[in-house]
This record gives structure tokens, C-alpha cells and sequence, in this order.
């Protein structure tokens, strides 16, 4: 069965609704709007938590319902409903129909369609038994506990979900979506006398559970959380000034998502809110530096075939060779700036409007060698993962927390530290980028990015980066 046979059945064999009739609900609802779709979901959902050596929770749950949208000019109309028929759906219409007379009557065109489909259609949720995944959790805390006697603590996590989207404009065109999603979490702590640690390692992808169930997969997760506690245990404490710090490729890639990546959101930058804003076309980073968003990674968990609006998605440069070159956009925010969707208005469910968001964010590779950035340094900081963080995209300013960070002397890596914090803004730190590594490499499929109270997953990418000069909070004082 094809995807959008599939679809169809879903939402409208399976529902009980008439495809013609909800066509002319849509028609009638967004004629002389600007813009807008019917959102059609349905979705399956487990996740599996085991701690203390005890399955602690199981879960799964099945939702589906509709979003109803009509933009004229910057306002919206919006209702959705859990309920999927015609008669929700009218209902919902007649409340979208209030924002139309501000509207210039000229709906946007449909973006061309194509055919890539980047990930599987298969349901990770049935494909696997649930004593297999029980099993796999369980094996996960029998190892690390068996790796070192020093193990006080094991939480492992397993979250599945399969998405199927359908978009509907005006005149019935239809564009669809199934999307797997999967994640496997460890966190480990480890403890001496009377002083503990924690580690954490995982990864996920729109695939199904067969990868994060082969034994090389989680061992080397569980080792992973193990070796960053045993890490952090001996650990000094983290020097505090400003110095050169080297950023370690792939998931460091997340300070470069939250302290750049929203600030090149479309919506931030019409409203004027971003420190990124009126600079099109102009240097806002060291040369070099080229930074894309792109959801055409297969398998990858940022990619998306088509966005939540419809629109099928791209590789977008952002920054090329230092200079802004193009902001995401979903289709309102394009249309109100004069330029077209760059595929990324997503929403967390059928229940929340679309917006720009990012997917798959990237650094691309440089022309240095890392070791010889690392040797560059006479005294600095090699920051090579990282916890929670804050970010105020107004003026760019951030404060990160390293999770796992190490001193860099004579130009070698040497102690380990902890509570080590980087602290700047994302707008200037781009300008201090002196060395860009030809090592990328993409997370491991662990991200979730929030934005006005809604959740979706995302990737980040990066090269080894040396940004020279840096303030880094910590407890000892830099020698």
C-alpha cells in the first residue's frame, strides 16, 4: 500500500468522513484567506523507564485529531479537535472564519511536491515485542552493574512513536507524512565513599528499535555514561576567566542550535526580537564559518520529508563563509518578508500552530586539522559535551553548562574538570571562531528543542571549532 493510500485510510476509511465534503468545508472556510490547511494526525506513542533495577513505568497511547488554520495578513485563526469528522471540522471552520476580512483574498500557491522520502514507513511500535524491549532495559542494568562495583544507580529510557500526517489546502491537494521516531537513554552514577557522579549517553532516528537493540549499540552507551562519571569523579574543579576554548564535534553542536540557530528563525526576525535581524547579506561571523539547516538527512531525527505545512524540505545555508545569507522560514513568515518557505514550520500536534523551527542544524566542516587545533592552545578549555543551558535571543547572550569539559595546557589535553560553565553571546562568539576542523559529525539522535511551549525533535552538527576567547565560569581561578 503506498503512503497515500495509506493515508487515506487512516483519516478518512478509518473515520468515516467523506474526502469531497471535508474539501468543500476547506474551500469554504479559507476562501480569501492568505494562507492556510486542514492538519490531519494520528499518532502512536510508547516509552519504557526502568530505575533501581525495576521496570518503573510502561506506557502507550494512540491519539489523532485535526487542526484547522486561516492566516490574513499576521493574524490567525485556529481550531482544532481530538474528534476526526466532518462535523468537528465545520465547527472548527466557522470559528477560522472571523480572521478572513483583513485578507488580501490571494492564497499562497502550493509548493511543487517530490518524492523523497527520507526514513521508513514501517511502525517501530509493532515491529517489536514488548518482553524484547523489557529485556533490553533489563540487560542495559545488568551490564553496567556488572562493569564496576562502584555503579549506586542505572536509568534507561526506550521511547517509540509513529506519526502519520495528511495536509489538505484549498481545492483538495493533498500531501502526507509517516514518520518513525525512536530513542534509547542510559544514565549511570557512580559513587565512592561519599562523593557521586552521573553519566549519560544515548541515540535515536527515524528508524525502527532493531539498531538500539543490537548489543554493540547499548554496551557502547552504557560504557559511554561509565566512563564520563568515572571522568567527572576524578575531576578538578573547572578554571573561571576568559580563555581559548576548543568545542569537541557533534553534540557541542547544541550550543551552536540554541545560542545561533533561533536567532535565524523567520518569525524572530520579521518581529524585529532577533539580534540577527536587518543584517541579510552582511558578515556575522568569522570567515570560514557556513552554517546550514537541513532536513533531508535520511534517517536522521531533525529530517522531515515534508514539513508540518505541507511544504517538502531543503537544505537551507543560513551563514555562508561568515556572512547571512537566509533565515528559516515557514510559509506565513515568508510570505510577510517577501520570500518563499524554506520547509520548516513544524508543530508539536495537530493541537498547535505551525511555526519556523528548526530540523537538522549544522556547521558544515572547515580545512583544519583537530590536532592541531587542540595544539594551538597554550591554556584553554576542550569542552566536548554539554547539559542544560539558557539563551536570550535578543541579544544572543548564553550561559552552558559542560557536562564533560577538560583543562587544554601546552597545547595537550590534560585534566579532567567539572562545573565548568561557558558564558557569551552566540553573535560575537561566531566573529571569534579562529579554526573550523574538517571532522564534523551530527549528534547521536538524543535532541528535543522547545519554542512557545511546544516540543519537537531536532539534530545539531559541528566540526571541532576554537573560538579565541570565551568567558568560562567555574570555582578555580585561571593560573
Amino acid at each position: 500500500m503506498t503512503d497515500i493510500a495509506r493515508l487515506n485510510k487512516l483519516f478518512f476509511d478509518n473515520t468515516g468522513m467523506d474526502r469531497k465534503k471535508v474539501e468543500s468545508i476547506i474551500g469554504d472556510s479559507l476562501n480569501g484567506a492568505d494562507d492556510g490547511e486542514l492538519f490531519l494526525e494520528y499518532r502512536q506513542s510508547e516509552s519504557f523507564s526502568f530505575d533501581d533495577g525495576k521496570l518503573k513505568a510502561a506506557s502507550f497511547d494512540t491519539s489523532q485529531g485535526f487542526g484547522l488554520r486561516a492566516v490574513s495578513g499576521e493574524a490567525t485563526g485556529y481550531g482544532h479537535a481530538s474528534e476526526l469528522s466532518e462535523a468537528a471540522i465545520r465547527r472548527a471552520s466557522d470559528t477560522v472564519k472571523a480572521v478572513r476580512s483583513g485578507a488580501h483574498g490571494e492564497m499562497d500557491l502550493s509548493p511543487p511536491a517530490t518524492n523523497q522520502q527520507l526514513y521508513t514507513d514501517d511502525n517501530p511500535l509493532q515491529e517489536t515485542p514488548f518482553e524484547t524491549k523489557v529485556k533490553l532495559l533489563q540487560d542495559i542494568d545488568a551490564y553496567a552493574r556488572g562493569r564496576d562495583d562502584r555503579v549506586r544507580q542505572v536509568m534507561a529510557s526506550l521511547t517509540g512513536n509513529w506519526q502519520a500526517v495528511q495536509i489538505m489546502r484549498p481545492g483538495g491537494e493533498l500531501s502526507g507524512d509517516i514518520r518513525p521516531l525512536v530513542r534509547l537513554s542510559v544514565t549511570v552514577v557512580i559513587g565512592d565513599d561519599d562523593h557521586m557522579e552521573s553519566g549519560s549517553s544515548g541515540s535515536g532516528g527515524r528508524y525502527g528499535y532493531d539498531l538500539l537493540l543490537t548489543t554493540d549499540t547499548w554496551r557502547s552507551h552504557v560504557d559511554d555514561a561509565i566512563r564520563q562519571a568515572t571522568t567527572l569523579l576524578d575531576a578538578d574543579p573547572a578554571p573561571a576567566g576568559e580563555m581559548q576554548v576548543v568545542l569537541g564535534p557533534g553534540w557541542p553542536g547544541i550550543l551552536l542550535h540554541e545560542a545561533i540557530g533561533h536567532g535565524l528563525e523567520g518569525d524572530f526576525n520579521r518581529k524585529r526580537t532577533s539580534v540577527f535581524s536587518g543584517l541579510m547579506g552582511e558578515r556575522v561571523a568569522a570567515p570560514g564559518v557556513t552554517v546550514i539547516d537541513d532536513g533531508t538527512i535520511g534517517d536522521r531525527r531533525g529530517s522531515l520529508s515534508i514539513d508540518d505545512e505541507g511544504t517538502p524540505t531543503q537544505c537551507t545555508t543560513l551563514i555562508e563563509d561568515g556572512i547571512l545569507v537566509a533565515y528559516m522560514q515557514d510559509r506565513m513568515n515568508a510570505r510577510l518578508m517577501g520570500t518563499k518557505s524554506t520547509g520548516n514550520g513544524r508543530r508539536q500536534s495537530f493541537a498547535h500552530q505551525p511555526m519556523p523551527r528548526m530540523r537538522n542544524t549544522i556547521m558544515q566542516s572547515g580545512t583544519d586539522n583537530p590536532e592541531n587545533i587542540l595544539h594551538s592552545v597554550k591554556t584553554g578549555l576542550y569542552a566536548v559535551n554539554f547539559g542544560g543551558g539558557q539563551v536570550d535571543i535578543t541579544n544572543g547572550k548564553f550561559v552552558f553548562s559542560a557536562s564533560e569539559a577538560y583543562k587544554i595546557e601546552d597545547g595537550k589535553i590534560c585534566a579532567p574538570v567539572k562545573g565548568a560553565t561557558l558564558i557569551g553571546s552566540g553573535f560575537e562568539v561566531l566573529k571569534k571562531v579562529k579554526a573550523v576542523g574538517h571532522d564534523m559529525q551530527l549528534d547521536p539522535g538524543i535532541g528535543t528543542c522547545g519554542k512557545n511551549g511546544q516540543g519537537v525533535p531536532v539534530g545539531v552538527g559541528q566540526p571541532t571549532l576554537l573560538i579565541d576567547g570565551l568567558t568560562v565560569g567555574g570555582t578555580d581561578a585561571l593560573g
